[in-house]
């Protein structure tokens, strides 16, 4: 029985990280949870999964907490803070931390968790593509292993089991196209918030969908295989997959193309994850081909998603860029959800950000390096959003 900590308990990777524990109660045990600021479904988990410890990251909420799980015995240690959700991250003898924590929030839990000498099954992009030069090292030095928890960069992975290293030449990510991938590119001044938070495939956070309305996922999950799979930025290409059935590829130096296919599921990379390196039996739906139908491919427009190239641009400078790409976009982002710019700003604001950037550009940052360019840069964002405004 493989013992488990799972952060962000409570979205979409962590119910679905638990809904994996209960229906393999013999293969995996909770040790530790921690959520963010959902104390309702935090403490029907607690309840329900039994762990040794529990943190919410909003601090204001730890009484009501308390009060929802008093009937359990024993009681598990209860944290709140950021504090407490790094001391949940390396504790005890979990050999495996799921790392389901949205946006940069999570880099420090799991630099804890590194440290603590466990396994990461990284649902957390920002872990490397913020904190990739400290995080790699890192892990590398504890000897800890990066396991890919996303559907894409899992189906590289598997795709990798028995290739020898020289042999891979190149990496090809498929992307949905997200909500505007029909849209006439000269449309795109009339997008509402309401029309970029509504992916063609399937429901998510507003955040996540409008990064796939223009791209900038895919973008980052590119400066994510760069440096999971040690490739260069020139052998990592992007292709529009509208079914997304296959959910990504390599190209070995032979030509033959090896693709992970399988139902739009975030349970199967997950389970990989923890699993790894066996496989698990599920009762789940297996692909059916016929029923699945065309499997389409497109090249992405580059003007209708100009997000994608500032993303490249990003990991090629390296260092503390790709942390400023990924702050400016998340703050840009928000701006935009709060419908305080337009949905063609968001690209303007993070290029212009990523210029001021580049006179500042450490190649070779420490943690604190990282944290404080991450900060810059949204500061940077809102002053850019005012400067255009005013």
């Amino acid at each position: 029985m493989k013992a488990i900590t799972l952060l962000g308990s409570t979205g979409s990777i962590g119910t679905q990280t638990l809904d994996i524990v209960a229906s393999h109660p013999d293969q995996f045990r909770l040790v530790g949870i921690a959520a963010g600021s959902n104390v309702a479904l935090l403490a029907k988990q607690v309840l329900q999964f039994k762990p040794e410890i529990v943190a919410i990251c909003d601090e204001s909420k730890l009484g009501e907490l308390k009060e929802a799980i008093a009937s359990l015995s024993p009681q598990p240690t209860i944290l709140a803070g950021e504090a407490g959700i790094v001391e949940v991250a390396r504790y005890g003898d979990a050999e495996a931390v799921v790392t389901g924590i949205v946006g940069c929030a999570g880099l420090l839990p799991t630099i804890a968790a590194i440290k603590a000498g466990k396994d990461i099954a990284l649902a957390n992009k920002e872990t490397l593509i913020a904190g990739g030069p400290v995080v790699l090292p890192l892990a590398k030095a504890h000897n800890v292993k990066l396991l890919p928890a996303d559907s894409e960069h899992s189906a590289i992975f598997q795709c990798l089991q028995g290739v020898p290293k020289e042999g891979l030449k190149r990496i090809l990510l498929t992307a949905s196209g997200g909500a505007f991938r029909d849209w006439p590119t000269e449309d795109l001044p009339k997008v509402t918030m309401a029309d970029a938070i509504t992916h063609p495939n399937w429901s998510m956070g507003k955040k996540i969908t409008v990064d796939s309305a223009t791209l900038m996922n895919k973008g980052l999950e590119v400066i994510e295989a760069h440096y999971l799979f040690g490739m260069d930025y020139d052998h990592i290409d992007i292709v529009i997959h509208p079914q997304s059935i296959i959910h990504s590829l390599i190209e070995l130096k032979d030509t033959s193309v090896l693709a992970q296919l399988g139902w739009p599921d975030m349970r199967l990379p997950l389970l990989y994850s923890l699993s790894w390196p066996e496989r698990i039996y599920t009762d789940w739906e297996p692909l059916d081909l016929v029923k699945s139908g065309d499997l389409t491919f497109r090249e992405p427009d580059h003007q209708k998603y100009p997000c994608m190239d500032l993303a490249y641009a990003a990991g090629r400078a390296g260092g503390t860029m790709t942390a400023v790409l990924n702050a400016a976009n998340e703050q840009a982002v928000a701006l935009f959800l709060e419908e305080k710019i337009h949905y063609l700003d968001i690209a303007k604001v993070i290029e212009k950000v990523c210029d001021r950037h580049q006179k500042d550009l450490n190649s070779t940052p420490g943690l604190d390096d990282i944290l404080a360019v991450d900060q810059w840069a949204r500061t940077a964002v809102t002053e850019q959003v005012a400067a255009t405004i005013g």
